[in-house]
């Protein structure tokens, strides 16, 4: 295959997700939108390696493509945004042939077409391993914009649905391949390969003013709950870890524990909100009433600096670190 053939054919692959916004798309140097005039640009990028992120045994090409945007989409929706377009650089490792790449995107463009994300456009190169690293930019208006930095003492900790069922699925997936028969393995398989981004969920809790600080749990709670409190210049006591049932099954058939796997197992994808106390009863009623499930309460957060469970116990941050052995 050409870099050029490949590339008009993964632009008819990607084309139906283009927004009106999008002037001048793939096939130029550069892409060209028109932002809003009442809105706040987000900007974030991430990147997927064969080997670090996933392995072909694990997941089909097009979960690799869907996964790949959906942890850039994530972070979009942890900004209370929502996203406009995405460039994607795509290392060619050895093994990608074009079959693979061109089903990696059709991965990307379902995905993207789903959350009105255009592909505007990015690069090919040839690489040591497969590696798809995506940048997206979003827009949010400046008043619902959240960040990680907005929690106060007092304010209750929750989540937008339970933890652990991506590294559940880790577990069926490339540890123990044989409960891939058990009832529950579906689920978190599902959860592991096809994450849905928590988009729609992320602009409605942006545009409450009892929403003080969000951001996204892709490293596993223990890490980025220790992060949300840094930033916030605060602590965090933890009441409960919620915790799937299918996740639970996995983790008793495992012989694992499944708690440690919701704290520090990562790429669940869901959104970790700071949520005044006063309004949290009212907002998971109305959150429940819009989106069908529960939005979940970990703890609260506290003065004192440092995260611990509520018998006092220190909790360890060890979530994913790309630069821990």
């Amino acid at each position: 295959m050409t870099e050029d053939d490949l590339i008009g054919k993964l632009h008819a692959i990607v084309a139906r997700a283009a927004p009106t916004a999008l002037l001048v798309g793939i096939g130029d140097d550069a892409a060209v939108w028109q932002p809003s005039r009442s809105h706040r640009s987000v900007i974030t990028t991430d990147a997927l390696v064969e080997g670090v992120h996933f392995t072909r045994d694990a997941m089909s090409a097009a979960d690799v493509g869907h996964r790949a945007l959906a942890s850039n989409l994530s972070d979009i929706a942890a900004m209370g945004a929502k996203p406009v377009l995405a460039t994607i650089a795509f290392g060619v490792g050895p093994g990608a042939d074009e079959a693979w790449i061109l089903e990696c995107y059709r991965g990307i463009a379902a995905l993207a077409e789903r959350a009105g994300c255009a592909i505007a456009g990015g690069d090919i190169v040839r690489a040591p391993a497969i590696t798809i690293a995506i940048t997206i930019v979003g827009e949010v208006r400046a008043s619902n914009l959240k960040t990680r930095a907005g929690m106060l003492p007092g304010d209750t900790i929750a989540v937008t649905g339970p933890l652990g069922a991506s590294r559940a699925g880790l577990a069926v997936a490339v540890e123990h391949p044989a409960l891939a028969s058990d009832p529950a393995a579906a689920e978190v398989l599902r959860a592991f390969r096809t994450p849905e981004p928590r988009l729609a969920e992320g602009r409605w809790l942006a545009a409450s003013r009892n929403v003080r600080a969000m951001m996204d749990t892709s490293d596993g709670l223990s890490t980025d709950l220790a992060r949300l409190a840094r930033a916030s210049a605060c602590g965090a006591i933890i009441d409960t870890v919620p915790v799937s049932d299918a996740t639970r099954t996995i983790a008793t058939r495992a012989g694992a524990n499944a708690e440690v796997w919701a704290l520090d197992g990562g790429e669940d994808f869901e959104l970790l909100v700071a949520v005044a106390s006063r309004a949290f009863s009212h907002l998971a009623g109305r959150f429940h009433a819009r989106f069908g499930r529960p939005l979940l309460r970990v703890g609260v957060a506290s003065p004192e600096l440092g995260i611990r469970r509520s018998d006092g116990t220190g909790v360890t941050s060890a979530g994913w670190d790309h630069l821990r052995a």
